[in-house]
């Protein structure tokens, strides 16, 4: 294994992650917003787990999103 190779490849797969993550969460709040669902003062509760079945990796990271201050 190429240390340098690794890093470059974990960079693009987590900015494609983090991208592809944000576009869905704005989104969402978006159509829960004009669906009513939602009134724009909630915390949202928001989990995330990553999975890499060949490593036997199972990681879920917990946050909480504000949509006001």
């Amino acid at each position: 294994m190429k240390e340098e190779v690794l890093n470059v490849q974990l960079r693009k797969f987590l900015k494609n992650v983090g991208v592809t993550s944000q576009r869905e969460i704005e989104k969402a709040v978006r159509d829960a917003l004009t669906e009513g669902t939602i009134d724009g003062t909630e915390t949202l509760e928001a989990n995330v787990t990553l999975e890499i079945s060949q490593v036997g990796l199972k990681h879920t990271i917990a946050g909480k999103i504000a949509l006001t201050d």
